[in-house]
């Protein structure tokens, strides 16, 4: 143990001593976290966090007050009824207080991603009404724009895409450009029937962008029939989920308190008890990722 702390300190002080001195080693680790983060990460903690504040879903220091209760209350009340230990009980209540903040993101980032695709469904149909009648794709984007129907993000990425169309004199970078960015079905079927009358010269697309309109109506329809039907899979879930905790209970009835509480005098009967219980939060965190997961991104 005393090598391992030395050798922890030794790297500290290499770190440290590596760093010029214009910043400090937690800004250090901070910047380098955060490299990593953005590479790998599909949405800037810092971009759903704002929007959050925007939307007023952010949580407050109540809301976490009151997770750490129930999260933390529930996971102590598991870890007694396994083990009947205290030491038992404050390392899971601890391992899952320490939780909260990922399940917290999670939550943000399901809010997150229903906001961008409403303003998705937004721009779709707002652009092909206003293609009805400048028949001009860029001149539709600048409709939109003007609207004051869109937000941020979205609003400043089809503002990025009408400077990307006169700078390059055509809409394919910038239908690229949007395309990456939001990469639902209902933008790239729009996009495409754009390029396609926009380089074929069609004369009568009226009956083109009605079909258009149709299918995006279609795919907004089952986005939000999907919507619905994950609530209703988180609730049951959650409820079998906390069952399969309950389990034990039913054992403790079946054996007695008594003989129970002897089997926990067997080394081997923690592993078996310990490996439920993580196989159990693996499942619960799984589906908690799964109920969380973009809406309407394919």
């Amino acid at each position: 143990m005393e090598f391992i702390i030395i050798f922890l300190i030794a790297i500290f002080i290499i770190i440290y001593r590596k760093n010029d001195g214009s910043e400090t080693f937690y800004n250090f680790l901070k910047s380098q976290f955060g490299t990593i983060y953005n590479k790998y990460a599909p949405y800037s903690y810092k971009t759903i966090s704002a929007k959050m504040k925007d939307l007023k879903q952010e949580y407050t220091t109540k809301d976490y007050a009151l997770q750490i209760l129930i999260i933390g209350g529930i996971a102590a009340a598991i870890a007694y009824l396994y083990f009947y230990s205290l030491i038992v009980l404050i390392i899971y209540t601890s391992i899952a207080i320490a939780f909260i903040p990922y399940l917290a993101y999670l939550r943000s980032k399901r809010l997150y991603s229903e906001y961008i695709f409403e303003q998705i469904q937004v721009y779709t149909t707002n652009v092909i009404m206003e293609f009805n009648t400048t028949q001009s794709f860029v001149k539709s984007l600048e409709g939109v724009r003007d609207s004051g129907i869109l937000e941020d993000p979205v609003l400043e990425d089809v503002k990025t895409m009408i400077n990307m169309s006169y700078q390059n004199g055509t809409i394919d970078e910038s239908i690229e450009y949007f395309n990456q960015k939001y990469p639902y079905y209902m933008v790239k079927n729009m996009h495409q029937l754009f390029l396609q009358i926009t380089k074929e010269g069609a004369k009568d697309s009226g009956e083109a962008l009605e079909n258009m309109s149709m299918d995006i109506d279609s795919l907004v329809e089952g986005v939000y029939r999907d919507q619905m039907d994950r609530k209703q899979f988180h609730t049951k879930f959650i409820t079998f989920a906390l069952v399969l905790f309950l389990l034990v209970l039913v054992m403790q009835v079946l054996l007695g308190k008594e003989s129970y509480l002897r089997l926990l005098n067997l080394w081997y009967v923690h592993i078996v008890l310990h490996a439920i219980i993580i196989i159990n939060c693996y499942f619960l965190l799984t589906g908690e990722k799964y109920y969380n997961d973009d809406v309407g991104v394919e």
